[in-house]
């Protein structure tokens, strides 16, 4: 079911919304590999906890900000054009810090106003209204750059799983105490990473001896 976002000029109010999308989701090439290694990496998963499969999402968020929409989600980095076009204030090697050095493994954060999300259309039960206050917006965008550049894939910071996407974005709204806000996947689903993230952000947390923002 496709959904509509409205454009910058038509955004009355600031607001950050949560979009979980299916793993894979859409009908290129490329989706159609994630779609396949996410099921089989889900079935693996599941047979060694010996529960059923469960569908996988990918998360990603919209704020809408005085300056307009802003999109917020880890992808690929693309060989060609500038980083500063696509809003990218950070990213990290995908596999191990040796591949990262060929731009074919890397990724890249984006806080891309007026960007897009091709596979948004594709978004279940969403999008999830995480906050509508400006303050609270502004600071979850703000926080961005500061995401570690942490290797997609793999689990250096021993949180239990692999860092990804959905890491980035729990890692934002642990930080800006709005995590719980979030939810649980759709359709009794798993959102991969995300739990490492959050997990990541309470050290940075209890580290600096400044506790995340917590929403009263």
């Amino acid at each position: 079911m496709a959904i509509d976002t409205p454009p910058c000029d038509a955004v009355s109010s600031s607001r950050l919304e949560l979009y979980w999308v299916p793993l894979g989701a859409g009908t290129s090439v490329g989706s159609h590999v994630v779609r396949v290694s996410g099921g089989i990496y889900e079935r693996l998963s599941a047979a060694i906890r010996r529960r059923s499969p469960r569908p996988l999402f990918h998360s990603a968020l919209i704020a809408h900000t005085a300056k307009g929409r802003c999109v917020v989600e880890m992808t690929p980095a693309p060989r060609h054009g500038l980083a500063e076009e696509r809003g990218v204030v950070g990213g990290g090697a995908v596999g191990s810090r040796l591949l990262g050095r060929s731009r074919v493994f890397r990724y890249e954060i984006r806080r891309w106003f007026a960007g897009v999300i091709p596979d948004i259309a594709y978004a279940t039960d969403s999008p999830v209204l995480i906050s509508s206050d400006g303050d609270e917006v502004e600071h979850v965008l703000d926080l961005l750059p500061d995401v570690p550049a942490a290797v997609w894939g793999r689990d250096h910071a021993h949180a239990g799983e692999m860092w990804n996407s959905n890491s980035v974005i729990s890692w934002t709204l642990e930080r800006a105490g709005l995590a719980e806000r979030a939810g649980t996947p759709p359709r009794g689903g798993r959102a991969p990473g995300w739990d490492a993230g959050a997990e990541v952000a309470r050290r940075v947390a209890e580290s600096s001896g400044r506790p995340s923002m917590r929403a009263g």
